[in-house]
Formats: C-alpha cells, structure tokens, sequence
C-alpha cells in the first residue's frame, strides 16, 4: 500500500463515534490504521474524548501557523486535526478522524478521495446517550438533537453507513469491515477512487 486512506467519521454529538474509535484503536493494527487525537478548546478531563487540550489563545496561534490539516468550530468549541494527518496518509496508513458534518465539504476539498462514514443513531437512542453523559444541560441537548435533524441525510458519492442503536460491537464490526475494505480502496490521496464495497 503506497497511500493512505483516510476514513471521516461524521455523525451528532452522541451518535458513539468516541466509543468506535476507541474499538477499533484497541483492535486494528497499529502500524496501519491510526485514530487522529484532535485538539479542542476544553479541559482535559471533559467529554470523554481522547482529545488534546488546548487553550483558545494557543488554537489561533497554531491555526495561525498552519499547524492544522484541518479545523472547525461547533458547539462553541474549536476544533484541530493536526499537520501529521499528511504524514501518515503519505506513509500509507489508514487514518480515521472524528470529523465534523458542518467541515464535510471543506475535508473533501482538501481530501478529494476521502470516505465519509456517517455512524447514524435513531433520535431516540441519541437522547438516551446524551442524558446518560451528563454533559450536556437537557437545553443543550435539545439543541443538538435539533442540529442532527437539520443535517439529515449527507449526499457524497464514497458515504459509507454505520447504525449505531445496537452493542457497540455491531458497529464497531462494521467499522472494522470498512477499514480492511480501504486498504484495498484506491489512495487517498492520489489517483482515482473505486467506492468500498
């Protein structure tokens, strides 16, 4: 494998795609599939995500650098996939981000040959998880069940789906599917694309 693939994980906050990402960080090969870490502009210790934590100052002065493959902002939060992405796509490796739906079209542009996984859950099962979290105020969570339903669908012409309302083995099965899929995918970041199976 000459290239890299890149997998973009999308779905609403509480949609588990943590929870994959740390199933197929415990599973896959490490020295073919890496799970970007992104910085965010929140504490350490919140969210329950394997996030790197970075003060709002210290994000601009990065973003301001370059220091970023790519970067959004949502639920009032800032969010950075770092320079390594490039690193890694160019070593071949498998490269899964937890991206944002809002930044699709802005990862595709950059990343032409990207495959978007949008890990989909019913509203009900997406209610339930966020009121287990306890982290977010029942407002909030109104709130960002309103954004999932104002994304609706995603249209792109490589979107895989993964249904996360079921143990997350299921999905994180699929998911695991979906990568040893790519690794016979065509590159990611040069040449043409043959959609996954």
């Amino acid at each position: 494998m000459d290239r890299g693939r890149l997998l973009y994980l999308i779905g609403a906050s509480g949609a588990g795609k943590d929870s994959l990402l740390r199933f197929v960080a415990a599973r896959a090969d490490p020295c073919v599939v890496t799970v970007a870490r992104r910085f965010i502009t929140r504490p350490a210790n919140a969210g329950g995500e394997d996030h790197i934590a970075i003060s709002q100052a210290d994000y601009q002065r990065m973003l301001g650098c370059g220091q970023f493959s790519m970067h959004w902002g949502g639920n009032g939060l800032h969010y950075g996939i770092p320079q390594d992405l490039d690193t890694w796509l160019a070593r071949g490796r498998i490269v899964l981000v937890n991206g944002s739906r809002g930044y699709l079209a802005q990862a595709t542009a950059r990343y032409p040959l990207l495959y978007p996984v949008l890990i989909r859950v019913s509203e009900a099962v997406l209610r339930k998880r966020l009121l287990k979290r306890r982290r977010e105020s029942p407002a909030n969570i109104e709130q960002r069940i309103a954004r999932a339903r104002q994304f609706g669908e995603v249209a792109h012409p490589r979107l895989q789906v993964i249904d996360n309302d079921g143990p997350l083995e299921v999905a994180g099965e699929a998911l695991l599917r979906l990568i040893g899929a790519a690794r016979g995918a065509a590159p990611i970041i040069s040449g043409s694309s043959v959609p996954m199976e």
